[in-house]
């Protein structure tokens, strides 16, 4: 077993437990939206950043490939590991300001209005389609094309697939196609009506971490009003 510390917690975890797994197993909650249970971790979209390790020698890693190693200090929701998840989806906002998955993590996230130009280029390559059709349906039927701003999904030589058998697993699995209804305006870009309360315990000084990981918490609800 490997022992290692979560957010102040002493947790034991098997070898090859990835610190996603850890943490969502004793309870701390960590936004996804590359990953997917049955799907092999891709790592994509790094909104399940972490930090590890303390002090200046401190990093930001995608939990959700990482692998847990021993004696290891994790961070799930301190203010740097927030202000990360903030920056990475305005920039999937600005890809996809229309996908309601996208949209409904920006307002858990407090994120109110759209910084970026919108580019509606719908695609965030996550890879959810491609590894979906691989390894659930077992057609490899699409995949990832180019490289760089040219990379794509799709099929080879944009021809239509034999294999592919029409099941709609990678609609099923792809936040850009769950569309939502919005204005172009930045300011009416993101819908709030799931929005739940922001932390306001990392934004004061004192505290560099979040004090409890209730969703919402109801200790910062009562506060407020």
């Amino acid at each position: 077993m490997i022992q290692l510390k979560i957010n102040g917690l002493n947790v034991s975890v098997e070898e090859g437990t990835t610190l996603l797994e850890a943490a969502k197993f004793i309870g701390f909650p960590i936004p996804t939206l590359c990953h997917m249970e049955g799907l092999s971790p891709y790592g994509a979209c790094r909104l399940c950043v972490v930090e590890i390790g303390e002090g200046a020698r401190s990093k930001l890693v995608a939990s959700c490939t990482y692998p847990a190693e021993e004696g290891i200090k994790v961070r799930t929701a301190s203010a740097r590991v927030l202000q990360a998840r903030k920056m990475i989806l305005e920039l999937l906002l600005a890809s996809c300001p229309q996908s309601k998955t996208i949209q409904d993590l920006a307002s858990a996230h407090e994120i109110r209005r759209q910084r970026f130009k919108q580019e509606y280029e719908d695609c965030i390559l996550c890879g959810l389609c491609v590894r979906m059709c691989e390894e659930q349906m077992v057609a490899r039927a699409i995949g990832f094309r180019g490289r760089g701003e040219r990379r794509s999904i799709g099929t080879p030589f944009n021809v239509k697939s034999e294999v592919c058998r029409l099941c709609g697993g990678c609609i099923y699995v792809c936040p850009a196609c769950q569309l939502r209804c919005t204005y172009a305006e930045p300011e009416k870009a993101i819908c709030g009506g799931c929005a739940n309360l922001s932390p306001p315990c990392v934004e004061k000084p004192q505290f560099d971490d979040m004090m409890c990981y209730m969703a919402p918490c109801v200790a910062c609800e009562i506060k407020k009003d």
